[in-house]
């Protein structure tokens, strides 16, 4: 049972705070129900006994949060290259509410589209993994969404040049450098590649 002013996640929406708790009768049953403020000023009505079936938790502490920034910190995993199957894949890890999963997401997402870009349908799903991923650090953190924000984009924009633009030509395959000069006579064999 959590109370009135509790943080919490709702999976897929993101973190808010608990306005009310309140009785309604809809459709001729009578309910609580948990009046949860998410951001962007929207109320959401989640009945009592539905809860934990929701998957509705406790917002992480400050060392949790460390954490999370340690996963963004991390190399991406090896990404299904078929983009259905990443996209469901990712899905399937936003939906299980874990903070460390959804950051997983935006990590992956972030490096892909630093690398190659993303379809609409992935744009969209970063767009709604970063927003769950801001809502409950900002509340961890007790910081300002934009904040929490421009950390997180500063910590994958690190990560990124850790482990994909320093690594760039570690797996090229060139034995040597074979500088481009138009004075070099078709004969010389110095030009060779190895």
């Amino acid at each position: 049972m959590f109370n009135v002013g509790d943080y919490i996640v709702y999976p897929m929406h993101g973190a808010g705070t608990i306005d009310a708790i309140e009785e309604k009768d809809i459709l001729g049953q009578k309910q609580a129900y948990y009046i949860i403020k998410m951001p962007g000023e929207v109320k959401v009505m989640i009945p009592t006994a539905q809860a934990d079936k929701v998957g509705i938790r406790n917002v992480i502490d400050k060392e949790q949060a460390k954490k999370v920034f340690d996963v963004l910190g991390e190399e991406d995993a090896q990404i299904e290259m078929n983009w259905n199957k990443r996209y469901r894949e990712n899905m399937e890890k936003m939906k299980t509410g874990d903070i460390y999963e959804v950051a997983d997401v935006v990590r992956n997402l972030s490096f892909k589209q630093k690398e190659k870009g993303l379809s609409t349908g992935e744009k969209k799903m970063l767009t709604n993994a970063k927003q769950i991923l801001v809502s409950e650090l900002a509340l961890a953190e007790e910081s300002s969404e934009e904040t929490v924000e421009n950390l997180i984009e500063d910590r994958i924009s690190k990560s990124f040049k850790e482990f994909r633009v320093n690594n760039i030509g570690e797996n090229i395959g060139v034995n040597k450098f074979i500088p481009f000069d138009s004075n070099s006579s078709e004969d010389d064999s110095s030009t060779i590649v190895g």
